[in-house]
């Protein structure tokens, strides 16, 4: 059986209110760049939380949620997936 290798994941900036969204196929190793303000993408929107994650099979399949993720409708779709939890985060306060 082929291992679930690459992953799409959703940050949540307590700092902007605002989704990040990206790919990998080291998940720890990636949130640990993003987390310790190593990766320019999200540098200036710490402090950072790791809202969702999904995991597949195949790179493509991975790039195509990811780009979707990044799209007006895929944001739409998150805010509705994650509608509980963002309020929970939404009442906590940065730093």
């Amino acid at each position: 059986m082929k291992k679930l290798q690459y992953c799409v994941y959703v940050l949540y900036s307590l700092k902007d209110g605002k989704f990040y969204s990206g790919f990998t196929s080291d998940l720890k190793t990636r949130l640990t760049y993003h987390f310790r303000g190593s990766a320019k993408s999200t540098a200036d929107r710490r402090p950072l939380h790791l809202i969702f994650c999904e995991y597949f099979l195949s790179k493509k399949d991975t790039l195509r949620r990811e780009r979707y993720f990044k799209t007006s409708p895929g944001k739409k779709a998150l805010k509705l997936i994650l509608r509980e939890s963002l309020v929970e985060y939404k009442n906590i306060s940065p730093g």
